[in-house]
């Protein structure tokens, strides 16, 4: 009996100190995997105020805003917008604009990463951008990652031209489960980024990307997402990207493809 109460003593101290640290464990701000990449376009700084009052730091690369569509980029859980220099190069061979966002708390922005938080820091992206005369019809929206869950919120019931989602998860309850089987994170997640129940809402183009070897966010999940997209949607699935899919000459191919069919 006495092992019995320690086991659940140790198993009840677990679930408390998990509840309270869920979103350190979620959000990681300070991780960098910054290789000194250097940007090879040019990129305004700007600054995103959000509906409570924060400003977030942003990159906006400005082509032609009559003539191309722009790509609002929600990155993942991790770093900051160096860290997707090596993607944003590559937008330089397509004509498109684009603006990339840091979240509230990342890059040195006030606030502390929330589901809901980041959800207002993804809608006053575009807020900043129909200030500047576009519509819906000329935003791309894409999502890296924990990303896909904001693009997804976002995009349903909405008429944007498009929908990337880069290794996109089915549900914030889902992934967590892969890495915690043994805890009921259903009952205590805070964030939970249903994807899955958000994405029949979405009647816009989409394109699915995903690697079968993802460690972070299961390859079966970007299937789910793609097959329960409504159509048009494509799909870039690979055999050998991880989570961080390499952005190479046959992702770009589909990147350009997906994006030239919108216009």
């Amino acid at each position: 009996m006495e092992i019995i109460i320690g086991i659940l003593v140790v198993y009840t101290s677990v679930l408390i100190i998990l509840f309270i640290f869920q979103r350190n464990l979620m959000y990681h701000p300070q991780e960098n995997n910054y290789f000194g990449d250097k940007l090879e376009v040019k990129v305004q700084k700007v600054q995103i105020k959000t509906s409570d009052n924060l400003n977030l730091l942003g990159w906006f690369h400005k082509k032609d805003l009559k003539k191309f569509k722009t790509i609002v980029y929600f990155h993942g859980n991790a770093g900051n917008l160096e860290n997707r220099i090596h993607k944003l190069n590559h937008f330089k061979e397509m004509d498109v604009n684009f603006l990339i966002i840091s979240w509230r708390g990342f890059s040195g922005n006030s606030g502390k990463p929330s589901e809901q938080g980041l959800y207002k820091d993804g809608k006053s992206a575009i807020d900043w951008l129909k200030k500047m005369g576009l519509v819906e019809k000329d935003i791309i929206l894409y999502g890296e990652s924990l990303g896909t869950g904001i693009a997804t919120e976002i995009s349903q019931n909405n008429n944007f031209a498009g929908l990337v989602l880069e290794t996109p998860f089915t549900s914030m309850i889902e992934a967590a489960k892969n890495f915690y089987p043994y805890i009921p994170v259903s009952l205590l997640l805070k964030d939970k980024y249903d994807n899955h129940n958000k994405i029949k809402n979405i009647n816009i183009p989409v394109l699915v990307m995903h690697g079968e070897v993802d460690q972070i966010v299961p390859f079966w999940m970007g299937q789910k997402i793609y097959e329960m997209a409504n159509q048009p949607k494509y799909s870039y699935f690979t055999k050998s990207d991880d989570h961080m899919m390499v952005y190479d000459e046959k992702l770009v191919l589909a990147l350009k493809k997906f994006i030239e069919s919108l216009n």
